[in-house]
């Protein structure tokens, strides 16, 4: 389904509880998508993240946070650890997925499908690390890609552009 996929619509993931969680609920809204994790140098970056899905939800935006241990095993609790952390250390209250590989034959669809839409420096198409980010449009295609050290701030008058389009 990967390659041939028209938008972030045609993917499902499961919640960081268990349950399915198709990308088509948020039909017609502006998505941020992130790799996350919990023990990394980029970790104060989910109050950033909590802070744009405060002040743009209202108006059309979804954060979707995707745990990741692929890199430096810095997210290596289960889904209810990875969770209670997320909440209790940033107050994230934006939907946070299971934990997904991003990269390799493992990577799930919506990971493989991201990076051939909006690929990094240089063509390469890997996740170079945790929090890697995805803006996604209205109609459910990638707009941009953000590198890890990218804060969420940096990313607003992107995010305000799209909620207009």
């Amino acid at each position: 389904m990967a390659a041939s996929a028209e938008n972030v619509y045609a993917f499902e993931a499961l919640s960081i509880d268990g349950r399915p969680h198709p990308l088509a609920e948020h039909r017609g809204k502006v998505l941020l998508i992130v790799n996350t994790a919990s023990a990394c140098g980029f970790t104060p970056q989910f109050a950033g993240l909590e802070k744009l899905w405060n002040d743009y939800r209202e108006r059309g935006l979804v954060v979707v946070g995707f745990p990741s241990n692929q890199f430096g095993a810095q997210d290596p609790g289960s889904n209810a650890e990875i969770a209670s952390f997320c909440q209790l250390n940033y107050g994230v209250s934006f939907p946070m997925m299971a934990k997904v590989d991003v990269n390799g034959a493992s990577a799930h669809p919506l990971w493989k499908w991201l990076t051939a839409e909006a690929p990094g420096i240089l063509g390469t198409k890997a996740i170079k690390w945790n929090f890697t980010k995805f803006l996604v449009g209205k109609d459910g295609r990638v707009i941009r890609r953000y590198a890890p050290n990218d804060a969420p701030a940096s990313i607003a008058a992107d995010i305000e552009a799209a909620l207009a389009a």
